[in-house]
């Protein structure tokens, strides 16, 4: 499993992810404070980043499908790089405005799930099918240490540096990613599933084995769900914690690195929960019940003493969302043809990232009207409903990964096997 190409994409996974985690903490950071941005200006940034997914979302994975992916995924993180660099020149230059970081969100965003797409749909590719469990657990690992160590490192530079300036972080972060990836070994074959070119023809076929699939359906309606509530709730999480709870940059870094301690904790018991429980209970019991204690957050807004419980709050939540995470992700991935890895990666994420800039937006929209403690309240109660689709459906039985269905084999008898 360690082996030398693995350690590479592991490293470049390790790199990427602390470049996204401190663009994450400092954009909205040079909005709130250097360009005074009220909550639906930071609401659209939000939209912003995330709008990438409902543009090219579901094509990206038929394009995808046809390539090679490891060079696709080199080539986003090269001019994410470049692009990220646009925000210190332009603050260096005094043309630092909320305009051209909506320019710059949504170009990263579009190249990320470019990048996104293909990094899901490549790791069969390198770790063979056998081990997807086992490397879908160490990637979700890492992303969790560096959602730990990434805003605590982000919290303090930002403070030091500046915002604009903790960009430049950001950037040589994917440029590491790159150079990890580049030094990959391992041939990979050029795709050989049936394609007909005819890009809208190849969506469909991807929607329909995806909406078509038992497992697959119930997890993407969830997945749907808890995205929306989870961002609305992201996106004022920073205006609470930055004027709310009157936290500086450092402040708000530690809080996010202690409810990332959280998502660690879920990696490193993913496996056991799913061996436990089944894979199918792992992606609706996790959440149900640790979704509700986000809702201790808005309470520091009366009393600053919750503090210490609404981070606990957090780090439950985190804990329970990855290990969602990691067991859907090998459902999603053990019951996929090769063929249609792209498509179905691009569908999931189509759905999860594309309800973001609606919540983003929403987000924005209710946290103008009602404050930032309300919205908060109303994204962990969305949260928690949000397994509902998982709980009453074939999931809810899903004892064993079930095996890789063709578009013509009836995925009902697959999931019955189960």
């Amino acid at each position: 499993m360690w082996s030398a190409d693995f350690r590479w994409f592991f490293g470049a996974t390790v790199a990427g992810q602390l470049a996204d985690r401190f663009v994450f903490l400092a954009l909205p950071l040079v909005a709130i404070v250097w360009l005074d941005a009220d909550e639906f200006a930071v609401g659209v940034l939000t939209a912003m980043t995330t709008a990438g997914s409902l543009l090219i979302g579901l094509p990206a994975g038929a394009w995808l499908d046809r390539r090679r992916k490891r060079p696709v995924m080199i080539a986003a993180d090269l001019i994410r790089a470049a692009l990220l660099l646009l925000v210190p020149l332009a603050w260096w230059a005094g043309g630092l405005s909320i305009w051209l970081l909506y320019a710059v969100a949504l170009g990263h965003g579009l190249l990320t799930v470019l990048f996104d797409v293909g990094y899901a749909s490549y790791l069969p590719v390198l770790v063979g099918r056998e081990h997807l469990v086992e490397g879908n657990a160490k990637i979700a690992a890492a992303r969790s240490a560096v959602s730990i160590s990434g805003p605590g490192l982000a919290g303090p530079l930002v403070g030091v540096l500046g915002a604009p300036l903790t960009v430049v972080a950001s950037s040589a972060g994917m440029l590491l990613s790159a150079s990890g990836l580049v030094r990959i070994r391992r041939p990979e074959p050029q795709p050989t599933a049936e394609t007909s070119h005819h890009l809208l023809r190849e969506v469909g076929e991807g929607l329909r084995f995806v909406l078509g699939h038992p497992l697959l359906r119930p997890m993407l309606l969830t997945e749907g769900l808890f995205s929306l509530f989870l961002v609305t709730y992201q996106t004022m999480l920073l205006v609470f914690l930055a004027r709310a709870a009157d936290l500086g940059a450092t402040g708000i870094g530690v809080v996010l690195s202690l409810m990332a301690c959280g998502g660690l904790v879920g990696a490193l018991i993913a496996r056991r929960v799913a061996g436990w429980i089944g894979p199918g209970p792992a992606v609706w019991l996790p959440p149900l019940v640790t979704a509700p204690a986000a809702a201790l957050m808005p309470a520091v807004a009366i009393d600053e003493r919750w503090l210490v419980p609404g981070v606990a709050g957090l780090m439950l939540m985190s804990l329970g969302g990855v290990v969602r995470l990691v067991a859907q992700a090998g459902l999603q991935q053990s019951v996929t043809p090769d063929g249609l890895l792209g498509r179905m990666n691009a569908t999931v994420r189509f759905v999860q990232w594309g309800t973001m800039p609606l919540a983003g937006l929403l987000g924005g929209a209710l946290g103008t009207t009602w404050g930032a403690p309300a919205v908060l309240v109303l994204g962990a109660c969305g949260m928690t409903v949000a397994s509902l689709p998982a709980l009453f459906s074939p999931l809810r039985v899903t004892r064993t990964m079930p095996a890789a269905t063709s578009p013509s084999t009836d995925p009902t008898a697959a999931a019955d096997r189960t």
